[in-house]
């Protein structure tokens, strides 16, 4: 499973992830996201470095996506998000980078 967790309003955890997998964790040159079949194909996935620079925004058109880290991606810890059309944050986790 990935490192992920959705609050509701009540900040209780709420079960249903949309993500399944984010491997490997740590990353060296790629990481690859695995969706539930259930998510909606609207969403997209960004990944931020740890400090708040958005590295890849990515549109979900299948339910495994890889994604190469280029130079740009240094070592450390980046987040995820899984974000819907009016840019509510549906899921978000964290991996690291090891270069």
């Amino acid at each position: 499973m990935g490192n992920s967790f959705v609050a509701d309003k009540e900040g209780s955890t709420i079960v249903n992830t949309k993500i399944i997998k984010a491997y490997p964790n740590p990353a060296t040159s790629y990481i690859v996201f695995e969706f539930d079949k259930s998510v909606d194909r609207s969403y997209t996935i960004q990944i931020f470095a740890f400090y708040g620079k958005k590295m890849t925004e990515i549109h979900i058109n299948e339910s495994k996506i890889n994604i190469n880290l280029d130079d740009s991606y240094m070592r450390g810890l980046y987040i995820y998000q899984l974000v819907d059309l009016s840019g509510k944050i549906v899921e978000s986790g964290k991996f690291q980078v090891n270069k």
